[in-house]
């Protein structure tokens, strides 16, 4: 098996740390919707992805990786900041369609989306139509307009790049997404599910149907009925799906002459999106499948923790860039680091009020909730538009459940700790067995130190928290920028609040400002995250 200490000073070599900018390596980020570890390379024999099985063959499978969140939005807003959510109010889900009224989260000042600290240092950066970072709203335009150079891109937008110029892509997959597990045809359950229905035609056109309900397998917490079979093999299908466009992407890059000095990660952005693992804490929820591939580096399996707040250090090391000390997470490359716990959140869910902690180590998990009454099984309108969900609960009103089945639909309790070991499926709480005390002691006393390092925002109620981001109901406005003249034909542009710059001469697309440049007429816009932008103000030399 290879020594991951050797893999990472080849990965960290290979991406040009301490080189020149031209041999910084480009960099992909693949992220399937709603996915948990369901692909073969990961021991699943249903699984049908031969793409993703010989990426992962190529490549390091990480076995213990995690992402902040059960639900994507909030996860997404630590992915692309590497900080956690809950550090920054951007851990309900979701700021911009809230119930109480759209507001957005707001990092510190200082807080950078680490895409745009890749563009700042010459990357090309691209992504396609989903954002949702909780600084945003959830489709492309909707976010800082600095992070990316091209926005709603083509999953090749590589070839739009300068020549010779690095690049960093990040690729959605709503291939995978819990919609297309929603029955696409028949009489729907709700408005929502027929606009779902619409929605999702020309992709469930393209699915073909692989996967035969009566071979899945089911979780101990699942009841065996026909529309929970069902569910799941319309999932495996939606994975084989995906697993097709994956492999056309890495035809595209393979076909440019791009593979040799691209870095490829595949995972995904939370747990199945099926009941009882998306939106959950637990490890059905969060626990992700984590490929990494890039040639020259032997295969192999690494099994230390990773959290999602890992991605920004470790991606911008490769790009041989300091990380900055705001992040939270470390570089998941480097062997000499071991995390010895990982943290995830879950607050209030669409409708659904809640607040939930959690923190987890090789072996253990132990969960904390400020509502224990609410159970996960709770009325849900997005989700109930599954067949699955509405059988499932109809069969504990009707008291045809065992006690692992119709615990989902009972209230959390105030402490859960399972043992991951003996029970991987988490169904036997251990929080008021004695022989576990230590354990859970020693587990709520590092979720109370995380807690305390990183923040907690949910100490305040989100409509207090949303009153203090906004101005009288509305986002604040990113004061504009100042430009001014410097010796010898330059111009400096600052932010009065430290934010992020644009500029652009004519209609060409906008650029990242990071240094002077030469005088010229322009415009120049800034954004705060969690702002509304300024005004664009113009500049004519003199």
């Amino acid at each position: 098996m290879l020594k991951v200490k050797t893999w990472c000073a080849a990965l960290l070599l290979g991406a040009g740390i301490g080189a020149a900018a031209n041999e910084q390596p480009n960099i992909l980020l693949l992220v399937a919707e709603d996915l948990s570890p369901r692909i073969g390379a990961y021991g699943d024999d249903i699984a049908r992805t031969p793409h993703l099985d010989k990426l992962a063959a190529s490549g390091i499978r990480f076995t213990l990786a995690f992402t902040t969140a059960g639900v994507c939005a909030p996860s997404r807003a630590a992915l692309i900041t590497g900080q956690h959510q809950i550090s920054f109010g951007g851990q309900h889900m979701r700021t911009s369609t809230s119930p109480l009224g759209m507001y957005l989260a707001q990092p510190d000042q200082q807080v950078r989306a680490f895409p745009e600290i890749l563009r700042a240092h010459g990357y090309y950066t691209f992504t396609d139509r989903k954002l949702d970072y909780q600084f945003s709203g959830i489709r492309a335009g909707s976010g800082p307009f600095t992070l990316w150079d091209e926005e709603d891109a083509e999953d090749t937008a590589w070839r739009n790049r300068a020549n010779g110029q690095p690049f960093f892509g990040l690729i959605n997959f709503m291939e995978t997404h819990e919609s297309g597990v929603m029955r696409p045809d028949g009489p729907p359950h709700s408005a929502i599910h027929a606009a779902t229905q619409k929605m999702r035609a020309a992709i469930s056109s393209q699915v073909l149907p692989v996967t035969a309900p009566q071979t899945v397998k089911l979780p101990p917490y699942w009841p065996d009925l026909p529309s929970v079979r069902q569910d799941l093999a319309r999932h495996y299908d939606n994975i084989h799906h995906m697993d097709k466009r994956v492999g056309q992407i890495l035809a595209a890059l393979e076909g440019d002459g791009l593979r040799h000095n691209t870095i490829v990660i595949w995972t995904t952005d939370h747990g199945d999106g099926l009941p009882r693992s998306k939106r959950e804490v637990y490890d059905s929820g969060t626990r992700v499948p984590l490929l990494v591939s890039q040639p020259g580096i032997a295969p192999g399996v690494d099994r230390r923790l990773v959290s999602f707040v890992d991605f920004a250090p470790t991606l911008l090391s490769w790009a041989g860039i300091q990380p900055p000390d705001w992040l939270h997470g470390v570089v998941f490359t480097n062997h000499d680091v071991k995390r010895q716990y990982i943290y995830a959140s879950r607050d209030r869910i669409d409708e659904v009020a809640d607040r939930q902690r959690s923190v987890r180590d090789k072996r253990f998990r132990y969960i904390r909730s400020w509502y224990p009454e609410v159970p996960g099984g709770h009325v849900l309108a997005y989700r109930d538009n599954l067949d699955m969900v509405r059988t499932w609960r109809a069969s504990s009103q009707q008291g045809k459940l065992n006690s692992i089945q119709n615990r989902w639909f009972e209230g959390a309790g105030e402490n859960q700790l399972y043992d991951l070991h003996t029970d991987p499926h988490e169904t036997h709480n251990l929080a008021a067995d004695a022989a576990h005390s230590m354990t859970l002691l020693r587990l709520r006393k590092a979720l109370e130190a995380f807690i305390a390092r990183v923040g907690d925002t949910s100490n305040t109620p989100e409509a207090e928290l949303r009153e203090r981001f906004l101005d009288q109901g509305s986002l604040r406005r990113t004061p504009p920028p100042l430009i001014s003249d410097l010796p010898g034909g330059l111009l400096r542009i600052v932010s009065p609040i430290g934010a992020s710059i644009g500029f652009r001469h004519g209609q060409s697309p906008w650029q990242l400002y990071t240094r002077p440049i030469p005088a010229a007429a322009l415009e120049a816009k800034s954004v705060r995250y969690g702002w509304a932008e300024s005004e664009t103000v113009s500049y004519e030399p003199k």
